[in-house]
């Protein structure tokens, strides 16, 4: 199949796209690389032999995708392009709304034009807020808490009522927990412009230097160690996890919801204490205070998704890590086999 990739030069984006190749599909890429870098599709393509297509423009630039779809003939489409660090959205919410709402809206006017109507869109456990119970089953509530998580709603429900409409869409959400890690190649992984905005980066950057600490945002939670509780699942998981949703999307005129993640949670400070063992480096950091929007624990059910796409995971983080080479720098990411 011909499988378009909106932002897959992405952490998550480019590690699907290399599945995505390993399992003899065909890829092109949309990417505007505002966090991100065309680097991790030349890696790919270096490590499979398998040429990307890469086009460098944002999705609201209707014209360019409109001459995209025209030019090429489209199976699927993933839609991974998106503003998402929780803490930005609550202070920038105009940004995220408008980008994160006005892309997809834009990609899917043009994919219904085109008649490309199988998307699987890169949602978030975000959405669900403060959980009644754990683990997170996918028929809660939603009670997205920030900016962030109510787009990732939002869309989920535009996407819903586009499935309303009987023009023969097929349409899957994953909701994904926490990823981390990076391929087994060593050649791509996560390294964010910036300070990083999840907590396995963070750690890296401050194991290797390039940070003096890491902050450590609340440790007042109800929680046994008062830190955030969250579910890390490895990227590599969350990858195969869109390639089997691709394989087993819903009917026409349905969409089908899916959680990824391990299914148990880790707090903070147990990261934090899995890394200094694994590395044998200190990971000095500081208590800040909470994060606005920030929630203490979740953790996913992942018995719907073993259950209806035959997925779970391959890998767990709380096994040896070691330091792996990522361009010029060398970034801590955790990969080890379960």
């Amino acid at each position: 199949m011909h499988v378009l990739v909106t932002g897959g030069s992405g952490y998550i984006g480019s590690h699907t796209v290399l599945e995505l190749l390993k399992d003899g599909h065909q890829v092109s890429v949309v990417d505007n690389l505002s966090n991100s870098s065309e680097e991790s599709l030349r890696r790919i393509t270096k490590m499979t032999g398998k040429k990307i297509a890469f086009h460098n423009f944002d999705l609201v630039e209707g014209d360019q995708l409109d001459k995209l779809f025209s030019n090429n003939s489209f199976d699927v489409v993933m839609h991974f392009a998106g503003f998402k660090a929780v803490g930005e959205s609550v202070y920038k919410p105009i940004k995220y709304y408008q980008n994160n709402l006005d892309s997809t809206l834009s990609l899917c006017q043009v994919m219904s034009k085109h008649g490309v109507k199988k998307l699987i869109f890169s949602s978030s456990a975000v959405v669900y807020g403060p959980p009644d119970r754990v683990p997170i089953t996918e028929d809660m509530l939603l009670h997205p808490t920030n900016p962030y998580g109510h787009t990732k709603a939002m869309i989920e429900q535009i996407l819903s009522d586009i499935v309303q409409t009987n023009q023969g869409w097929e349409i899957t959400a994953l909701r994904y927990f926490n990823p981390i890690g990076a391929d087994e190649s060593d050649m791509i992984g996560e390294d964010p412009t910036g300070i990083p905005n999840n907590l396995v980066p963070y750690i890296s950057q401050v194991a290797v230097g390039k940070l003096d600490k890491l902050k450590v945002f609340g440790n007042d939670y109800d929680t046994p160690d008062g830190t955030g509780i969250r579910d890390y699942i490895h990227v590599t998981d969350v990858a195969k996890g869109h390639v089997a949703a691709m394989h087993k999307l819903p009917r026409p005129n349905h969409m089908a919801i899916y959680n990824l993640g391990t299914g148990k949670g880790n707090s903070v400070l147990e990261v934090i204490e899995a890394f200094k063992k694994a590395s044998g480096k200190d990971i000095p950091y500081v208590v800040a205070a909470r994060r606005p929007g920030d929630i203490a624990e979740y953790f996913a059910s992942v018995s719907k998704v073993k259950d209806k796409l035959n997925w779970q995971v391959e890998k767990i983080f709380f096994r040896p890590v070691k330091i792996l080479g990522v361009g010029s720098q060398k970034i801590l990411m955790g990969i080890a086999n379960s």
